[in-house]
């Protein structure tokens, strides 16, 4: 983990979230609590956390878990369907995508057809301002609250700076992910601020979805253009998908930064700033026991990220691209080998 100065040295704030220690914890329910999860890709760490904050703290939860397979255009199915049938106490989702499918942006109209009367606790949600989840992180202001999962944008490309210093950005995301839009906005804030460039290319579309047709040709362009580095943003679609990106761009010689533990743990990511998932889930799971055990209103529990970050360096990735990190950067990173 990065220690306080070292992240304090990038420029970080030292805003924290922590769990609700357990003594502080009602008495748990007589039965089991009802908890729909959609998840977006299967499994992943953010959900055993979840469900292992259940375990550790002995409230009795009963989970349907239901994947859309990357699509969230599912979600609508799969709430008609549950909602009824499993009827229940609170709904947690991964992502932007599934997160605005469920509960729909925080000035829909009154009668549009979103989740209003379930609380819903998501995770893995990069910018919920920004993409009207919540006015604002204090409160929601309705039936959600949640988890952010990456770390400020600025800090992060102040990372890749410090590991290598750069004039050109490349990243590559999905147009339809409006979680997306709002980071390729902070990057072009912190690009015009730095003197350096951005360069920012949307995936293909069919109809209103992503695909990744011709992404090959995207991390060549910007190899071709300049870019000293492929930054990977929190796009739920670009991580599907980065079994083909990742490669391109180490074959191309192109140096790659996470901003999400996925890229590093599942991916050949050179170097990546990041919230554990196992941790994200947690602190979730956390915020979903404050409302079913405790009785607080999703409004009045802000939404927050984690406290501690990761610095994770893949160092087989660095020796076969030659860009190896600063030396006082290893005090404080974690190296895969």
């Amino acid at each position: 983990m990065i220690d306080r100065r070292a992240l304090l040295a990038l420029g970080l704030g030292a805003g924290a979230a922590q769990l609700l220690p357990v003594s502080a914890r009602a008495a748990a329910p007589d039965r089991p609590l009802r908890i729909l999860m959609l998840t977006y890709r299967g499994e992943t760490d953010v959900e055993r956390g979840f469900r292992d904050y259940f375990a550790a703290n002995d409230i009795p939860a009963q989970f349907l878990v239901r994947d859309v397979e990357r699509d969230a255009n599912r979600v609508k199915g799969v709430l008609a369907e549950a909602l009824p049938s499993f009827k229940p106490d609170l709904i947690y989702t991964y992502g932007t995508p599934n997160t605005l499918a469920v509960a729909g942006p925080y000035d829909a109209p009154p009668d549009a057809p979103f989740v209003r009367d379930v609380p819903v606790v998501f995770a893995l949600v990069a910018a919920p301002v920004q993409t009207k989840i919540a006015p604002t992180l204090a409160s929601s202001g309705r039936n959600v609250t949640g988890a952010v999962h990456v770390v400020p944008t600025d800090v992060q490309m102040r990372a890749m700076q410090s590991y290598k210093p750069f004039t050109k950005v490349g990243v590559i995301y999905s147009p339809n992910e409006s979680n997306s839009l709002a980071i390729i906005e902070e990057m072009r804030a912190f690009c015009a601020q730095s003197g350096t460039e951005l360069l920012a290319r949307p995936l293909a579309m069919a109809g209103n979805r992503a695909t990744a047709d011709g992404v090959e040709g995207l991390v060549a362009d910007l190899k071709a253009k300049g870019a000293d580095w492929l930054y990977l943003p929190p796009d739920t679609f670009l991580a599907s998908i980065f079994g083909r990106v990742g490669p391109t761009a180490l074959a191309a010689g192109l140096p790659t930064f996470g901003s999400t533990e996925f890229f590093m743990r599942e991916g050949q990511a050179l170097v990546g700033l990041v919230s554990r998932f196992y941790s994200v889930g947690q602190l979730a799971a956390s915020k979903a026991a404050a409302i079913l055990v405790d009785h607080k209103a999703p409004k009045d529990i802000p939404i927050e990220t984690v406290r501690r970050f990761a610095l994770i360096i893949n160092l087989k990735v660095a020796k076969e691209l030659g860009v190896y990190p600063p030396i006082a950067m290893l005090n404080y990173a974690e190296v895969i080998a």
